[in-house]
């Protein structure tokens, strides 16, 4: 596919490297990287497997490390070492730190911001990592002292980086990685130089080593090396839903023919619905799909339904709810969830606009005093009876200032409720915020992951510098 194809321009692909492996013509090294964690993860498996066929050989064969624990000298005196038993000898090094420089700040960032909720342990590794990378000081961010770091300074220390949002994300990594006693690795100068030379020329035949990175700085000598020396192949997240989709339906294919099966449009769609044809998603659930249809060829919808749960309109409502509720932390984590689902940003900020027009009109109607015995304690059914009659009067005499009015009487009822937690005047500074933020995200090029952020930071009511 031609998401595979690497940065080089030589159009190296997964499929091309595994014909070159059944033909006897494997690398003695190689690079995968990019942030679709779950096309790498494949290729990784899928190339190791190649190149060491038998289980009992990766046994004695195959030896993996993590990036945080890595050490060059260690490596090289791996890589030069002939393997226990004959034939081939993989190390596996997975998510190096050895391409990282100031260049991929910006993802690291990013990477730190989605992971705090759902993924401490890695939004630590990766926090520790950007220290290593800045040159920052843990002992001198915690207690606090991460405020010391002033926005002139931040943008010396991140290059194209404002640092308007730090205060979202920067003391919860200080908290986290002090709390489990991190330590940054220390990168010595020139620490590759060893390592470029036994790639280039100092491996024993058969010997291999597979590096594995969400973020790369091809400018790095190493890269460079690889590249010549070896192949490299990166795997970034499809951009678009259409795309998504095709990328979903062509590997889903290939596993759902292994076992015979096939879905039908039916139930293509349910899984976009429930998924978001994101890919790790919609292939595990291809997975748990195949279990439930047992000697069914075909899977249809209500199959579907019957294994996955949640869909996107689901995790909406949460957003929409968190928001009005006034409550951070699960907005910012279904925000999140929405963006790796795959839906757009620009559908995400028109329910955040339609969610806080009808939370200002709702203020608009209690300030009216049109609603007689309303009562911000009244159940829904004690609300249909005695309000609901005004709502549909109002309605008729088409109150354009107060439009909720025309909403199902269950929306007009949570808008009401929710109203009170919110002022006129920060309901006028929000909509004036989402009119800039709108316009930001359609002529600009800021993050919109960010952006959407900053919203939900300044409505639930954590101040935003």
């Amino acid at each position: 596919m031609a998401f595979q194809n690497d940065d080089t321009g030589r159009g190296t692909s997964l499929h091309a490297v595994l014909a070159e492996l059944k033909r006897g013509q494997g690398a003695p090294c190689y690079l995968l990287c990019g942030d679709e964690e779950f096309l790498l993860q494949d290729a990784l498996e899928k190339i190791t497997t190649a190149l060491i066929p038998e289980p009992r050989d990766r046994e004695l064969n195959l030896f993996v490390t993590d990036g945080e624990h890595e050490n060059i000298d260690a490596l090289c005196e791996s890589l030069i070492t002939p393997p226990l038993l004959s034939g081939r000898k993989v190390v596996v090094v997975r998510n190096t730190r050895l391409f990282q420089s100031k260049n991929v700040l910006l993802s690291l960032i990013g990477r730190i911001r989605e992971r705090l909720e759902q993924d401490p342990d890695r939004a630590a590794a990766d926090f520790m990592n950007f220290l290593q990378i800045t040159g920052l000081l843990l002992d001198d961010l915690k207690d606090g002292g991460w405020r010391r770091i002033d926005d002139e300074t931040w943008r010396r220390i991140v290059p194209d980086d404002s640092g308007e949002a730090r205060e979202a994300w920067l003391p919860k990594a200080v908290e986290l990685c002090a709390s489990k006693g991190a330590l940054p690795a220390k990168e010595r100068p020139g620490e590759t130089d060893r390592l470029e030379r036994v790639l280039t020329d100092g491996m024993p035949e058969g010997n291999c080593l597979i590096l594995t990175a969400e973020t790369a700085d091809r400018r790095k000598r190493l890269f460079k090396t690889i590249a010549s020396a070896g192949k490299i192949l990166t795997f970034n997240r499809v951009k678009g839903e259409a795309r998504q989709q095709q990328a979903v339906q062509a590997m889903a294919a290939e596993r759902l023919n292994r076992e015979g099966k096939r879905l039908s449009t039916a139930a293509w769609t349910a899984l976009g619905q429930k998924t978001g044809f994101n890919l790790r998603e919609s292939l595990g659930a291809i997975e748990k799909l195949i279990t439930y249809a047992g000697d069914k060829t075909q899977i249809e919808a209500a199959d579907v339904d019957a294994v996955i749960g949640r869909t996107k309109e689901d995790t909406v409502f949460e957003l929409t709810g968190a928001l009005s509720g006034r409550n951070l932390i699960p907005a910012l984590k279904t925000l999140h969830e929405l963006l790796d689902q795959g839906v757009h940003p620009l559908m995400i900020m028109t329910m955040i606009v339609r969610e806080i027009r009808f939370l200002f009109q709702a203020n608009l109607l209690l300030a009216s005093g049109r609603l007689g015995a309303y009562q911000t304690t009244m159940d829904y059914g004690r609300f249909q009876k005695a309000i609901l009659p005004a709502l549909k009067q109002l309605a008729a005499d088409g109150e354009e200032t107060i439009a909720v009015v025309s909403q199902h009487p269950f929306v007009v009822y949570q808008a009401l409720k929710n109203a009170e937690r919110f002022t006129r005047a920060e309901l006028t500074g929000y909509l004036d915020l989402l009119l800039r933020t709108d316009l930001a995200l359609k002529t600009t090029g800021q993050d919109p992951r960010l952006l959407l952020e900053r919203v939900l930071i300044t409505v639930c009511g954590a101040k935003v510098s």
